[in-house]
């Protein structure tokens, strides 16, 4: 039998690869900035501006206009007709915004203004606060319901904290990935950003839990088998339907991040990586991690192997 789980020391070196990097830039980006992220104006301030066309007009069409003239654009929406346009930047000044309309009058024709104002973070604390109770509310449901759904398994608790911890690697994954690039190429982190670290919390667990549920099933049929044994059995029974349920999102996400607009991008990339890296925690960190539990290794793991004398 192909062995997995009994390579678990490189899986685990693999994910101290992707988060202690991440780690590194949010505390760096903290002390720089203030913030393990790089904050875009739904969570800070910016300016509103709403103006009319003689035509229909498109976000897209407004989006390329304000990056050919530098204007950072948060939010762009079309009202009613698609004549009437709400535009949200970054704090501007009347010089900036009167050079913004006079591009846009330019490409799209005559405009009128109806309205220019400064607004406040449209996600502010209590809604970034909300998000976190809710992962933390997910991460108690999620341990006591394997607790009672394993409760025939030996430390059934076990598995609902590898499963918590599993999602939290994931977490810990997408903010340094956003941290990363907020630093290198000037990523900041929206409302979109939030709602796909919410929709990633939401499926983090769900593979992790196939593979438990086929765990507890090998327990009762295979008894007197190592526990290593029997996990790397039920690891190898489900990677086929892990690896092809997942594959199929994946590469739809990659074709709308190829063709697909400018607004929804960077939210398709957050929705890949956590994607990614729940398929490769759910399979190579929550069970080898079980395992690691199981047997008692959590103070030895890192230490290095004696030669045999």
């Amino acid at each position: 039998m192909f062995e997995l789980v009994q390579k678990r020391r490189w899986y685990f070196l693999i994910s101290a690869l992707l988060i202690i990097p991440g780690l590194l830039a949010m505390l760096y980006s903290t002390v720089k900035t203030g913030t393990p992220v790089q904050l875009g104006i739904d969570f800070t301030s910016g300016s509103l501006l709403e103006v009319r066309f003689e035509k229909a007009i498109t976000p897209g069409e407004v989006r390329e206009v304000a990056a050919a003239n530098g204007v950072d654009v948060a939010a762009v929406q079309t009202v009613g007709d698609g004549q009437t346009v709400v535009i949200r930047t970054k704090p501007m000044e009347v010089e900036a915004k009167e050079a913004f309309k006079a591009a846009l009058a330019e490409a799209f024709g005559p405009l009128t203004e109806l309205r220019f104002e400064s607004v406040g973070p449209t996600v502010g604390r209590e809604t970034t606060r909300a998000a976190v109770l809710a992962i933390l509310a997910a991460s108690v449901a999620i341990l006591f319901f394997i607790a009672i759904a394993f409760r025939k398994v030996p430390n059934a608790f076990r598995y609902g904290v590898c499963a918590i911890t599993k999602m939290f690697h994931d977490v810990l994954v997408i903010l340094g990935l956003a941290s990363i690039l907020g630093l290198v190429a000037g990523w900041e982190v929206d409302s979109l950003f939030l709602t796909a670290m919410v929709t990633v919390v939401g499926f983090s667990v769900q593979d992790v839990i196939v593979v438990f549920d086929r765990i507890r099933e090998n327990i009762r049929r295979r008894r007197g088998e190592p526990f290593e044994t029997i996990v790397n059995r039920s690891l190898l029974e489900t990677l086929h339907r892990s690896l092809a349920t997942q594959l199929n999102a994946i590469f739809v996400m990659i074709a709308i991040i190829f063709f697909g607009g400018a607004t929804i991008r960077q939210f398709m990339i957050v929705m890949l990586v956590g994607m990614v890296s729940g398929t490769y925690s759910s399979l190579f960190f929550a069970v080898p991690l079980l395992v690691v539990w199981e047997r008692g290794e959590l103070a030895k793991l890192f230490r290095p192997r004696r030669q045999a004398a």
